[in-house]
């Protein structure tokens, strides 16, 4: 193995997902038969950093739900964003983003929650999310009739850009206090 770097790269480029620096050391370890440490990786990633940071490259490698990926710069998501908004011809309803955002923000929630919090049935929401890897089946509730427990995928805190869903927007954040009704009480 020559340069260790090339193959962290390719590790990165060929993985859909953000990949964690453990499992590039089970790779590299599996591969070569030989350790690789948590900190010759990390220098590896630091210097393929740098080599992206170059404006003759159109994309970046970013740190990301606690993992590595490469994205393209913030430079060209106009343009992405035609060819994103022209091929998606299967967008997500407003039911399925409502159900999406519940998920979200509640965290191992079932269904019977999501349907009392919209009012109305979720199945089909639900099936959607799931086909679509945005929500993932937790487990069951220890609730009578032990219900499946819905959560946010990893590739839903790729496809928004977080590490954990503490960095999802809070709701107070949405909130406009400068519509009222009313004096406010001092």
């Amino acid at each position: 193995m020559e340069n260790p770097e090339l193959y962290i790269e390719a590790l990165i480029f060929s993985s859909e997902q953000s990949i964690r620096i453990e499992e590039i050391i089970f790779c590299l370890q599996a591969a070569f038969e030989r350790d690789f440490t948590k900190e010759d990786v990390t220098l590896s990633i630091d210097n393929i950093q740098k080599k992206y940071q170059d404006e003759n490259f159109a994309i970046e490698l970013v740190n990301i739900s606690n993992g590595y990926q490469f994205l393209t710069k913030k430079i060209y998501h106009p343009v992405i964003s035609l060819l994103q908004l022209q091929r998606s011809k299967k967008k997500l309803s407003p039911a399925a983003l409502e159900t999406l955002a519940i998920i979200a923000y509640k965290q191992s929630v079932t269904k019977l929650e999501i349907e009392q919090i919209r009012g109305v049935n979720s199945d089909y929401s639900i099936q959607k999310l799931l086909e679509k890897e945005l929500i993932t089946i937790i487990g069951k509730s220890e609730t009578v009739g032990r219900p499946i427990l819905y959560s946010a995928s990893q590739q839903f805190m790729d496809y928004f850009g977080i590490n954990n869903l503490g960095e999802l927007p809070q709701i107070k954040e949405f909130t406009d206090n400068s519509v009222s009704i009313g004096e406010q009480a001092e």
